[in-house]
């Protein structure tokens, strides 16, 4: 079977990866090319670049053989409208969580340690014991919105600290609670982490009212995606002073240099670069592996089940 994959650098190890894998044949391509050649054309499986995955879109129609787009990254969101129905579509999921986890944690503890205040305070040449209010993470109560492979990591790493951590996911499971019961569960939460995918129903989730229901002084940490918060709504909340925010994305992304959440008090913004670490393409690269291989497979056994039915 013929993949599909970039020819950037950060793509290297995905040729190599791949091209260990029994039945397929790796075929490179430009993910910044409008037209494919005929050989490009003829691959059943796609994989968009490491970097500006949304890029090659546009090469979807012209592969009529194809069967499986693979992903790199841990949504699907930019990829759904664009892939036809009989077309798998499949993300990283679970290479981002170490990661993105470790990114929640920094994010956290830069707040409530206050080393956004330190570090101007260092830049002036001030001693500043005591001109600050630090606080601890001992016995703090986190909900964590998206009860995946990031949230789960999120909440595994804040154990550590005897923090209380509320899973919630689209639908209640053992030990996790429902998409519904959210606006019961924000209140008395001192930290609000958002891990969830980009859906139709998470989209706008963290509006002005979701906003009202937190506490007082409470910090929500968005490592999803940016269109899942109000952005506005967010801001009129920073620049009251009663709440703070540590945010991986935004909405509009980039944020343009006018915009009001630059100038917020208490907020620290990252430019979407949670998982941007040393080995982080390596990582979603055997999880493509191993998606592919198990898609291949599966393509065996059906037609060998055809083959005997015949």
């Amino acid at each position: 079977m013929q993949v599909l994959v970039s020819n950037e650098p950060d793509d290297e190890v995905g040729v190599e990866k791949l091209s260990d894998l029994n039945g397929v044949e790796v075929c490179t391509y430009d993910p910044n090319v409008s037209v494919l050649t005929d050989t490009q054309r003829m691959s059943e499986i796609l994989l968009p670049p490491y970097r500006g995955s949304h890029r090659p879109i546009p090469l979807v129609e012209q592969l009529p053989n194809l069967g499986m787009v693979q992903l790199l990254s841990a949504g699907v969101d930019e990829w759904a409208e664009h892939v036809p129905d009989s077309v798998v579509l499949s993300s990283a999921r679970g290479a981002h969580a170490g990661p993105v986890s470790e990114w929640v944690l920094s994010a956290i503890l830069t707040q409530y340690r206050q080393w956004p205040a330190l570090v101007r305070f260092q830049d002036s040449r001030v001693w500043a014991h005591r001109r600050f209010n630090a606080d601890t993470l001992d016995g703090k109560r986190v909900l964590i919105v998206g009860a995946g492979s990031i949230g789960r990591a999120v909440a595994r790493r804040l154990t550590a600290f005897d923090v209380s951590c509320t899973l919630v996911a689209s639908a209640p499971r053992d030990g996790v609670h429902g998409a519904d019961e959210i606006p019961d569960l924000v209140p008395g939460h001192h930290i609000v982490v958002i891990a969830a995918p980009l859906t139709e129903k998470t989209r706008g989730l963290v509006n002005a009212e979701f906003l009202a229901t937190m506490s007082d002084g409470a910090l929500l940490v968005n490592a999803a995606r940016g269109k899942i918060v109000d952005t506005m709504a967010l801001v009129g909340e920073l620049e009251s002073g009663r709440l703070r925010a540590a945010l991986d994305v935004t909405e509009p992304e980039p944020l343009p240099k006018d915009h009001p959440l630059w100038s917020c008090p208490g907020v620290i913004v990252s430019p979407h670069s949670a998982r941007t670490v040393p080995g982080v393409n390596l990582l979603c690269y055997e999880v493509a592996a191993a998606r592919i291989a198990g898609f291949i497979n599966l393509g065996t056994v059906a037609r060998q089940s055809e083959k005997g039915a015949l």
